[in-house]
């Protein structure tokens, strides 16, 4: 599994790194070529006509294939994050897979354990080693409730950070969220950004809670991650969705900026509110959305 990791995120910088080279070869070509045009019309009075020309058009030429490059550059920048995504949600499932195989795995012994102990005539021992086993089974059990094998494996996960974290974590599944109108693992990274957000925000208070609710009307699929933490300020709340804004220091600032921009793709949005109690950031994707409508009518 290592390995694994260690290869993809060696893809990941090579790209990246090709990608960013390549944006800024072609922006440099642009701008030379766009200053000796610059020259050639102001500066230099004894060139033809026609070299201006042709220093124009030349200009246009090489500037069309760069922007070209460039807008290639961007678009494989984006597969790459779709493409980080995806894995983050395959090594998701695999967790949710190991632990479900070691439950049934375990599930003979342990009532073979219970039995044993019953047959021994030792209830109160036996009825205490059902309720220890009842809290790990339940804690994988109350996540498979969606019908998106990628999100209950999300939220599993997540819900083993906040054990690790001491926080306090509740799923509250209201709905199986069956025809969710955006793919499973997009909608895990609108989750785990905020889940993350959450968890960071309570290791400053002492109260760690923490509530993830799904649920759905007859409008939209709607969901909530609330926490106990600190009061986001009035003022950051209207700015806490723009790129770059942050409180955890440089390289942060675009978590809650990408949720936005991913449930706004779908014609959803979130917001939030926050005051000395606890903060909730509320979102929901339409049920229907208007490019599917309009294709369906064509």
């Amino acid at each position: 599994m290592q390995t694994r990791k260690q290869a993809i995120s060696q893809r990941d910088l090579d790209v990246r790194k090709t990608t960013m080279l390549s944006i800024v070869i072609n922006a440099m070509q642009i701008l030379m070529m766009l200053l000796i045009v610059l020259y050639l019309l102001v500066f230099d009075h004894a060139t033809s006509f026609v070299a201006r020309f042709l220093c124009v058009l030349t200009f246009v030429v090489v500037a069309s294939g760069a922007v070209v490059d460039i807008w290639d550059a961007l678009a494989q920048r984006r597969v790459l994050g779709q493409i980080d995504d995806m894995d983050a949600t395959i090594g998701d499932l695999e967790s949710l897979n190991n632990t479900i195989r070691a439950q049934r795995h375990d599930f003979l012994n342990h009532l073979q354990v219970v039995y044993s102990l019953m047959e021994m005539e030792e209830y109160g021992e036996a009825r205490d080693y059902i309720e220890t086993l009842y809290g790990d089974i339940t804690a994988v059990s109350r996540v498979l409730k969606t019908a998106n094998p990628s999100i209950n494996a999300l939220l599993q996960v997540k819900l083993a950070a906040c054990e690790a974290a001491g926080v306090h974590a509740e799923v509250q599944i209201q709905s199986r969220w069956e025809s969710l109108p955006m793919p499973g693992w997009e909608m895990c990274k609108v989750l785990s950004n905020l889940i993350d957000n959450a968890i960071d925000a309570l290791q400053e208070v002492t109260d760690r809670r923490l509530t993830v609710t799904l649920t759905e009307d007859l409008h939209a699929y709607r969901f909530s991650v609330a926490n106990s933490g600190p009061m986001i300020p009035v003022k950051s709340q209207q700015s806490i969705f723009q790129a770059g804004v942050t409180g955890k220091g440089a390289g942060h600032g675009m978590g809650l900026y990408i949720v936005r921009e991913t449930l706004r793709r779908y014609h959803g949005d979130i917001e939030v509110k926050s005051d000395v109690s606890s903060t909730a950031f509320r979102g929901f994707v339409p049920r229907e959305i208007p490019e599917m409508e309009e294709k369906a009518d064509a």
